[in-house]
């Protein structure tokens, strides 16, 4: 379904504020109005919903549509249509206060006053201004405008910084090139998108519990139910609590994963321990880090329950090493999964093997033992981390159980997708619950490439 009609936008009075100096060429131009209307078309427009203003600015200001005018879509699209580049200079200061005395005032149809309408402002740019923008920017925030800074080309990037609200990083927008302007319509589009949970509107039909993903939903179930396969209705389960699992970490503390993302890596793991049942009968946990040694933090079976793992987890000092993969992978293989170290025989072996960088030594051996030993195993990478190697650690099918990002604030939309259930044949609704790691594998990719 298009974002557009999942959509309901907050009531907002909206001004667009474009740069049409003399940079900015005819055909660049054009592209600055098919995003204006691009945006314009996934809103709700209307008296009582959302207006749109455009203010068009170089060395003058000028007023191309009002908060008062037309507001059906298509007079706003014509009016946009319209519009002419001025060709002159570049008073950027000058058009944003237009908009606070006059584009947002009462007097051109702003509705500032109603406590519940958001006023916004989308500034485009492609150059440095030559006139000031830091204080009329900050007086426009005070006034209660929300602003967002595009910049294209060669623009200046400190004087986005000054005009946009905070967040920086969600109000600072930055293109090569007017060419490439569209792909930020997604983002404005969903940013006005008050109703993108289409759970909380309602607008779904799961029997049990549904879970909101970006502009659509999934369903679930209770504990103690599965989902069944026309993925809305579920299944009271008989006794299937979550299925027995010896787990290891293999986690990589060299020198090249710094302080602040050991954190990060230990919240990984706490994200993917609160997704176990922990006990005798169900999932155990064990640890173990290495850099240019390998050191057992716990091992399996030590601690009992989910709080205790998660603070043995979070005591876990930082080795600051090398990166000794292959012999971290062997110990894995030789003690971690020994039942002199907590292994339970004919229960299922999980390792997730975590590292930045390319090991030091040799892996393949080891890597190929662990999987025909039985063991699944899965990699993470980040940074550095080579993907051949990530591949060959990786239990079949490869694509399933191996996963890279670039950079470490974003393995927690990992952790979200390991959150393992290891399906245990004997219980067919034990089964059945298992959400399939080829649909967490898919929303992953997804949600990396996003």
């Amino acid at each position: 379904p298009s974002p557009g009609t999942l959509c309901r936008t907050k009531p907002t009075d909206l001004v667009f504020i474009i740069d049409s100096s003399r940079s900015v060429r005819p055909h660049e131009f054009e592209k600055i109005k098919v995003f204006v209307s691009r945006v314009i078309e996934a809103l709700d427009v209307g008296p009582n919903a959302t207006r749109v203003g455009v203010i068009n600015y170089a060395s003058a200001v000028r007023s191309e549509l009002s908060l008062q005018g037309p507001q059906s879509k298509a007079a706003l699209l014509q009016a946009v249509r319209r519009i002419q580049p001025l060709s002159t200079g570049t008073m950027t200061g000058l058009a944003i206060q237009f908009a606070i005395s006059r584009a947002f005032s009462a007097a051109e149809g702003g509705r500032g006053s109603a406590p519940n309408f958001k006023k916004v402002a989308i500034v485009v740019t492609d150059g440095r201004p030559q006139d000031g923008v830091q204080d009329v920017s900050a007086r426009a925030r005070a006034a209660g405008i929300e602003i967002f800074a595009i910049g294209v080309g060669r623009v200046d990037m400190g004087t986005l910084r000054q005009m946009a609200s905070e967040p920086l990083d969600e109000h600072v927008d930055y293109v090569e090139s007017y060419s490439v302007i569209e792909k930020l319509t997604h983002k404005f589009q969903e940013a006005f998108c008050v109703v993108s949970d289409l759970c909380a509107t309602g607008d779904h039909d799961c029997e049990q519990v549904c879970v909101s993903i970006p502009g659509a939903y999934r369903c679930a179930c209770r504990d103690g139910f599965s989902l069944n396969s026309d993925g809305k209705t579920c299944t009271a389960c008989s006794g299937g609590l979550g299925s027995a699992l010896d787990l290891v970490f293999l986690i990589d503390g060299s020198k090249s994963v710094r302080p602040e993302n050991f954190e990060l890596v230990k919240k990984f793991i706490n994200q993917i321990v609160d997704s176990l049942e922990v006990s005798d009968k169900q999932a155990q946990v064990g640890l173990v880090q290495y850099s240019s040694s390998v050191r057992q933090e716990f091992p399996l079976g030590q601690f009992k329950s989910k709080k205790d793992i998660k603070a043995a987890v979070k005591k876990m000092s930082y080795m600051e090493k090398g990166t000794m993969t292959g012999q971290a992978l062997k110990y894995l293989v030789d003690s971690s999964f020994s039942v002199i170290n907590g292994a339970r025989p004919g229960v299922p072996k999980v390792g997730i093997v975590f590292t930045d960088g390319r090991s030091q030594d040799y892996i393949s051996d080891a890597a190929k033992k662990a999987k025909d030993s039985g063991f699944r195993m899965f990699a993470v990478g980040v940074g550095n981390a080579v993907e051949d190697e990530l591949r060959e650690i990786a239990s079949e099918p490869v694509a399933e159980h191996y996963f890279y990002t670039a950079d470490f604030r974003t393995i927690s939309k990992i952790g979200k997708k390991l959150q393992m259930k290891i399906c245990v044949e004997e219980d067919p609704c034990e089964c059945k619950s298992i959400v399939k790691f080829q649909t967490k594998v898919e929303d992953l990719i997804n949600s990396l490439q996003q």
